[in-house]
């Protein structure tokens, strides 16, 4: 039989058809395409559905993926206690991974829901109402700022601006700014609509802008720019 005859035209049909099953399999799976390495976040919520019905090897791989921006979560507002907090937001996590839906937002969204809960926890057995405003011993945030701004003279100030704001405005603005979660995720975890948060993180940025214009010897301010401003 020729090449170009029927038969052999529908068996190439049937062997094209299962390469294009398995190339789909391997991409829903995170395979080793040239994205395969950079979609961890975006797979997160098959994971998450995946642990819910009993995959444990999905909720290792959710822990694996966002430890790194838990701890990072604690350690910029309570570091002495980050690794406890870290454990107790994955045991919480695990215990009510069947309440997450994907249709109300993102995975990362949602943990970081799950620990802020354990930090309000946290805070409330320590009798503090409120989260610590971030001080000078914390280093790490300011890694991505120091890159937009003159941080040795604009660190103290936007201390004291944020401290100015209130506890829900100033944890909209670090979850955005610090965490990198999108307006709508960073809503979703202080438990407000998202227009609202959107209303207040404008507010909020307002307030922050007025606060942060500093002179300067030479003549010229400094003001906040990117996520703050």
């Amino acid at each position: 039989m020729k090449p170009d005859e029927p038969g052999n035209r529908r068996r190439g049909g049937r062997r094209q058809r299962a390469g294009d099953h398995h190339g789909a399999a391997s991409e829903h799976h995170g395979g080793s395409g040239p994205n395969g390495a950079g979609d961890e976040h975006g797979d997160s919520e098959a994971q998450l559905t995946r642990s819910a019905h009993g995959d444990s090897a999905a909720f290792t791989h959710l822990v694996k993926t966002h430890s790194s921006a838990l701890h990072g979560y604690f350690a910029r507002r309570m570091p002495a206690a980050s690794e406890d907090l870290l454990a107790e937001t994955w045991l919480q996590a695990f215990a009510a991974r069947r309440t997450f839906d994907p249709a109300r937002g993102s995975a990362r969204g949602w943990l970081f829901g799950v620990a802020h809960n354990v930090l309000n926890q946290q805070l409330r057995r320590a009798g503090r109402q409120q989260e610590p405003v971030p001080g000078p011993d914390v280093t790490d945030p300011w890694q991505v700022v120091d890159q937009r701004m003159d941080a040795a003279a604009m660190a103290p100030a936007l201390r004291r601006a944020l401290a100015e704001l209130s506890v829900e405005e100033r944890e909209l603005l670090l979850l955005i700014s610090w965490e990198q979660l999108s307006p709508t995720e960073a809503a979703a975890v202080v438990g407000i609509p998202a227009g609202t948060a959107r209303s207040r993180l404008h507010r909020a940025r307002g307030r922050l802008r007025d606060r942060l214009t500093l002179p300067r010897p030479a003549g010229r301010n400094l003001t906040a720019t990117g996520d703050l401003a």
